[in-house]
Parts: structure tokens; C-alpha cells; sequence
């Protein structure tokens, strides 16, 4: 059994207030409940059991998967905040089980970013925290209310950005990572670390954040011997990557955390 809502074929089990307004040519999955004024555009997807708040924006062409939810307010898909998108078609993707909340934004992709904007799964987005075009954010990363990720971040999983901070263009932090609030980003962040400040410096190790995503201690030491190699010697960067490589074993968190600094087009805090 279906129900005709604006001229949409939806689910019978779906729960639309009957003041939404859902173009046509978006695709409603099973169990999605879209409250009080929303609008959903064309070329808009939502994934099964996806929960939309009252007074919720989305354009498309954007698809959302299951189980999200959706906070009054938020507003995903826009066009990108960026005065060389000129109208092409470009796409905003987000995954599964993520936690949007109030007035949260999030914009579709460039041409010169590749065209996608992209959300992976289990993140939660805070009130009033902006996510540009042409940002990856990968899983289980927190943007605390107010933080902003200028177009083309990449956030890899697990990284918490602190309250009211702002991270560069074309930056990308490392899994793990914690952005104090207030902080102000501009290079590359490698993994594991905590940074704070105005600009932002790098302050140590996110050990409690290694823990609770069971970093072994075994790890945890190695990661602590690279830190000091890197910041706490007058060895430049390649000098510092050269003597890990010699130095530490090979476990995948310190392959990986060679790599990114190997991969920093911005140059890393230090």
C-alpha cells in the first residue's frame, strides 16, 4: 500500500507531515519520518529509517543513507560556497547512522574538487557546524558546535574538531586526532595528535583517544618514540621520517602515520 504525498509516491510507512514538501523526483526510502516544513528537492535519496527534523533543507543531486538523523533546521546539499562553481552538476553524499544536528550545514562538491562532497558513517555534526564543498570526512568523527571545514578537507576516521574551530582549505587531519576548541588550522595534521591554538601547534599525543579506540600499549609506545622523533629532535621532516623508518617497528598506525607525513602537500604542524 502506498500513500501519494505531493505528487511523490512514498511508502506507505513512511511519516511525512503533511506541511513537508518533497519534490518529485526524490526517492523516499522505507520508514522515514520528514517533520513539520521540510523541503526536500529533486534528485534527493534518503536512506530506510532515516529520521528528518522540522524546517529540514535539502537540495540535491544528494543521497543519504539509513538509519540518520536529521536535526531542525540543518540545510545539505546547497550549491558550494565557492565563486568558481558556475552550476555544474556536483553531488553531496553521506553515509549511515550519522547524527546531524540543529542548522548543521553541509554543501555539494566542485568541479575542481571532483565533484563530491562526502560523509562517511557514525559521525555526529553539532549545531551550527559547517562542512564546505568537497570535503571527506571519513567515520566516527565528531564537529563540535560552531567548527568549520573550509572546501576540500579531509578528516580521516576518528577525529575530533573542538568547538568554534576552523580548519583551512585543502587540509587534511589524521585519524585520531583532536582539534582543541577555539583552534585555528592551516597545515596538514598528522595522526594521533593533539593540537590547540591560534594558529594551531601541535601539544602532544591524543593518548585517551588511542585507548578508547584500543590502541594496544605496544603501539601506543612506538607512536609515543615517533612523536619525540618528529617533535621533540631538531631533525627536519625528512630527516625524522628517515630515522622512523629505521628506528620503529613496523606496525600499521606508524606505516600509516609515515605516510601521511610523506603526503602532506601543505607541510605539517609542527
Amino acid at each position: 500500500m502506498e500513500l501519494r504525498q505531493n505528487a511523490k509516491v512514498v511508502p506507505f510507512s513512511a511519516n511525512i507531515h503533511p506541511t513537508a514538501i518533497i519534490d518529485p523526483a526524490a526517492v523516499i526510502g522505507a520508514n522515514v519520518e520528514i517533520g513539520p516544513y521540510s523541503i526536500i528537492g529533486a534528485e534527493v535519496e534518503i536512506g530506510d529509517n532515516t529520521t528528518i527534523g522540522p524546517h529540514v533543507v535539502i537540495q540535491g543531486p544528494t543521497k543519504i543513507g539509513k538509519n540518520n538523523r536529521i536535526y531542525a533546521g540543518a540545510n545539505l546539499g546547497s550549491d558550494p560556497q565557492d565563486l568558481k562553481y558556475k552550476g555544474e552538476k556536483s553531488y553531496l553524499f553521506i553515509g549511515d547512522n550519522n547524527i546531524i544536528r540543529e542548522y548543521a550545514s553541509i554543501t555539494r562538491g566542485t568541479a575542481g574538487g571532483g565533484g563530491e562532497t562526502r560523509i562517511g558513517n557514525n559521525n555526529l555534526i553539532m549545531t551550527y557546524a559547517h562542512i564546505d564543498h568537497d570535503c571527506q570526512v571519513g567515520n566516527n568523527c565528531i564537529l563540535v558546535n560552531g567548527s568549520a571545514l573550509a572546501g576540500h578537507v579531509v578528516l580521516e576516521d576518528r577525529v575530533i574538531i573542538g568547538g568554534l574551530s576552523g580548519v583551512h582549505q585543502f587540509s587534511r587531519i589524521g585519524m585520531m586526532t583532536m582539534v582543541g576548541a577555539c583552534t585555528k588550522v592551516t597545515k596538514d595534521v598528522p595522526p594521533f595528535l593533539l593540537v590547540d591554538g591560534h594558529p594551531a601547534k601541535v601539544v602532544g599525543i591524543n593518548i585517551v583517544g588511542l585507548r578508547r579506540n584500543g590502541i594496544t600499549p605496544e603501539v601506543r609506545s612506538e607512536i609515543k618514540r615517533a612523536y619525540k622523533v618528529l617533535y621533540r629532535t631538531n631533525l627536519n621532516v625528512s630527516q625524522a621520517v628517515e630515522q622512523m623508518e629505521q628506528e620503529l617497528h613496523g606496525y600499521p598506525e606508524i606505516d600509516h602515520f609515515i605516510r601521511f607525513i610523506r603526503n602532506a602537500e601543505r607541510g605539517i604542524l609542527r
